[in-house]
C-alpha cells in the first residue's frame, strides 16, 4: 500500500527534530579554528611585547654598570691628587722646621758667645786692682778666653834706684787690696740682701675656751682671753658656742706669727685665768 505525502512529510520532520536534538546533546567545538587563531595571535603579540623590555632592562644595567665604573675611576684620582696634596704639605712643613731649627741653633750660639764674653769681664773685673794701684786694660775676649795687656811700670828717674826696688812687695799690695774690695762688694751685698722684705709665715687659729660651769662670767672671760697680747699676735672676732647643760664655751679666733707665738704659748697664757678658764683647746689651725 503506497504512503501518502503527508506522512513522508511528517516523518521527515521527526527525523530532522531527533537529528537536532541529538546534536544539541552532543559536545562538539564547530568554532575551534577561530579559537587558536585568537590564541596565537595573542601569544605572538605577548612575545613581540616582551622582547624590547628585556632589552630595555639589559640597557639600563649596563648604564648603572658603566656609571659606577666612571665613579670608581673619579673616585681613585680623587684619592691619588689628595695623597700627593698631603705630602707636599708634608715637605713644607718640615723644611719650615728646619728653617725654624737652624735659626734657633744660631740664636744659642749667639748667647753662647755673649755668654763667655760676659763671664770674661767679670774675670777681669774680679782680678782689677783698686783705683791707687795702676791702672789695668783688658783686651776683648775671643772664645772665651781674655788677653791682659802688660802694666805699664812708671817712668825711671835714676838708674840707682832699681837696687831699691821691692818686686814682690807690690804684688802683695795687691792681692791685699784685692781681698779688702772683695770684703767689701760682699758686705754691700749682704747689706742689700737684708734689706729686701721678707716673707713672715703665718697661720690662723681657731681656740675652743671652756668655763667651769654655766655661772661662769662669759663676758669677763673673753676680757681676760684678749688682755694676753705678744708681738706677732691678733686677736679676731669670737662667739659663744652652747655646749650642754646651759654652758656654753667661747669660740675665738687669732693670727699668729710662727716664728714668734705658738699654740702653746696661748694655752699656757690663757690658762692662768683659773677662775674662768677651765681648758683651751686648738679647735681649727690653718697656715696662711
Amino acid at each position: 500500500m503506497p504512503l501518502s505525502p503527508f506522512l513522508c512529510s511528517q516523518d521527515l520532520e521527526n527525523t530532522m527534530s531527533s537529528a537536532v536534538d541529538y546534536f544539541v546533546q552532543e559536545k562538539i567545538w564547530f568554532d575551534k579554528p577561530r579559537y587558536d587563531d585568537a590564541e596565537r595571535h595573542f601569544y605572538e603579540c605577548i612575545n613581540s611585547t616582551s622582547h624590547p623590555a628585556q632589552e630595555l632592562g639589559a640597557n639600563t644595567i649596563l648604564q648603572d654598570i658603566a656609571r659606577a665604573r666612571e665613579n670608581i675611576q673619579k673616585s681613585l684620582a680623587g684619592s691619588a691628587a689628595n695623597g700627593a696634596g698631603d705630602q707636599g704639605e708634608l715637605i713644607t712643613r718640615i723644611k719650615s722646621l728646619e728653617l725654624e731649627n737652624s735659626s734657633l741653633n744660631q740664636v744659642v750660639e749667639d748667647l753662647r758667645l755673649a755668654l763667655s764674653k760676659l763671664e770674661c769681664r767679670v774675670a777681669v773685673l774680679e782680678k782689677s786692682p783698686s783705683p791707687a794701684a795702676a791702672p789695668v786694660s783688658a783686651a776683648p775676649c775671643t772664645n772665651g778666653t781674655s788677653v791682659q795687656q802688660q802694666k805699664t811700670s812708671p817712668p825711671v828717674e835714676d838708674e840707682d834706684d832699681d837696687d831699691d826696688m821691692d818686686l814682690f812687695g807690690s804684688d802683695e799690695e795687691e792681692d791685699a787690696e784685692a781681698e779688702r774690695l772683695k770684703e767689701q762688694r760682699l758686705k754691700e751685698y749682704a747689706e742689700k740682701k737684708a734689706k729686701k722684705p721678707t716673707l713672715i709665715a703665718k697661720s690662723s687659729i681657731l681656740l675652743d675656751v671652756k668655763p667651769w660651769d654655766d655661772e661662769t662670767d662669759m663676758a669677763k672671760l673673753e676680757e681676760c682671753v684678749r688682755s694676753v697680747v705678744a708681738d706677732g699676735l691678733l686677736w679676731g672676732q669670737s662667739k659663744l658656742v652652747p655646749v650642754g647643760y646651759g654652758i656654753r664655751k667661747l669660740q675665738i679666733q687669732c693670727v699668729v706669727e710662727d716664728d714668734k707665738v705658738g699654740t702653746d704659748l696661748l694655752e699656757e697664757e690663757i690658762t692662768k685665768f683659773e677662775d674662768f678658764v677651765q681648758s683651751v683647746d686648738v679647735a681649727a689651725f690653718n697656715k696662711i
